[in-house]
């Protein structure tokens, strides 16, 4: 009843802001781009095991084994200094397409379109007379109307590329890696400065890989304590904390809205909940929609999922303040392009928690904020959205590359990237004194 209201009054005022045409220009680059990968692979070292330059020249040998002793680019990021970036090439053009078809679920179709093989788990249909060895074009059912272990589908697929069979049709019918890493979310643990000797608090850690990145940049000194409600995740961040060599890192089973301890007696063991302001810097990568991830040629959201996530961010949002000591620093980040889960998140956090101010952010690799919520210029600046719409998107590939400057290549790896939202806040003085 209210919602819409609510969503034409937002739509206005950007539409004001930017005019008519320039709205739907970038709302079709929006849903052009978030249907393709970035331009660029980040991979983040684990500079407590190992330093850059020995990362990067393995990473540099291995794909001159895999492409004939081409050399592709693999920058440093200068801003990001534990971050590499390699280039996507594509897509290609005037691909022959096979008479033998594979059809994949749309979660594979989006992990082979950032270079990951095709295992059986993906593989929801196989034409009838597939053998080892044949030569076969991969399809993603993005609709997911494919009915497992079908001989052929009619439905709605993409063309995603051309592949060699392994295995054949009879042994395949006798899910996929998925690729959590990015660069904005290198970003959000740099953002967040995490020192030695610190506490710190991923409320909401899984898959994990933010809390190995603040526990490196840590140099493994001080605490980290991960938090998730479901088991399996929490087992495979003490796995990834273990296989890194990380032991400041505690990683609990735990529901993150009930991470505060109500009484105020005495925590003895370190383990949740905990006492009100018991953390130096506080990550809150928040549930969210997702709809920034890339690629995704499947739009699966409707607006009541979509709406369901800013109640429960608000909530873990309340536990984050709560937590962290006065002086402290709050990020405050997701990987979707809605303004309610982002700028209208940080309208409300201002006006809700006066004990909190908006901070600028080093380093700063994205754009600023969105208009709609409310927030001043100056506000918007110290925000940073990646924003899938700011560039057009190109063809690449390895004469382009070899064209083109380290600066133009940074800037493109800074802009074509997933959607991304990162908010920073410093908590001025105990929430305890204004309660008096």
């Amino acid at each position: 009843m209210f919602l819409f209201p609510k969503i034409m009054l937002k739509s206005i005022t950007i539409l004001s802001a930017l005019g008519k045409q320039e709205a739907e220009r970038r709302f079709e680059t929006l849903l052009h781009n978030l249907s393709h990968p970035p331009s660029f692979t980040t991979v983040r070292v684990n500079t407590h095991l190992a330093s850059v330059e020995h990362v990067k020249n393995l990473l540099f040998d291995e794909l001159q084994k895999q492409f004939n002793g081409l050399s592709f680019p693999i920058l440093q990021h200068p801003d990001l200094q534990d971050v590499l970036l390699i280039p996507v090439i594509g897509p290609r053009k005037d691909i022959k397409q096979q008479p033998c078809e594979v059809i994949v679920g749309a979660q594979c179709g989006n992990a082979v379109l950032r270079g990951a093989h095709v295992y059986v788990p993906g593989i929801v249909s196989a034409s009838k007379f597939m053998k080892g060895g044949d030569d076969v074009s991969v399809y993603s059912d993005i609709k997911g109307k494919c009915k497992k272990g079908a001989k052929e589908f009619d439905g709605t697929k993409i063309f995603l590329g051309n592949g060699i069979s392994e295995l054949s049709r009879k042994e395949i019918f006798s899910g996929l890696p998925e690729l959590k890493y990015n660069l904005p979310s290198a970003v959000v643990s740099h953002v967040l400065d995490p020192q030695p000797g610190e506490k710190i608090l991923d409320l909401c850690a899984a898959p994990g890989g933010k809390t190995t990145h603040i526990a490196a940049l840590m140099h493994d000194q001080g605490e980290v304590i991960a938090l998730d409600k479901i088991s399996n995740k929490v087992e495979k961040i003490k796995q990834n904390a273990l296989l890194l060599g990380l032991n400041s890192i505690r990683a609990f089973c735990f529901d993150g809205t009930k991470a505060l301890k109500l009484d105020m007696v005495k925590d003895i063991d370190g383990e949740p909940p905990f006492l009100p302001e018991s953390f130096d810097r506080i990550l809150l990568d928040a549930p969210c929609s997702g709809m920034g991830q890339r690629p995704n040629m499947a739009c699966t959201w409707t607006l009541k999922e979509v709406m369901s996530y800013q109640p429960l961010q608000r909530k873990l949002f309340s536990v984050a303040v709560e937590l962290l000591r006065p002086g402290g620093v709050l990020v405050y980040s997701t990987c979707t392009v809605t303004l309610a889960e982002n700028e209208e998140q940080v309208a409300w956090a201002l006006k809700t928690f006066p004990s909190l101010q908006l901070q600028h952010q080093d380093p700063q690799v994205g754009g600023e904020g969105m208009l709609g919520a409310g927030l001043s210029p100056e506000q918007l600046k110290r925000l940073q959205r990646f924003d899938p719409s700011a560039v057009q998107s190109l063809d690449r590939d390895i004469g382009s590359l070899r064209d083109a400057s380290i600066e133009d290549l940074v800037w493109l790896a800074n802009k074509d990237c997933i959607g991304f939202f990162i908010a920073k806040f410093v908590k001025c003085k105990s929430t305890q004194e204004e309660d008096l």
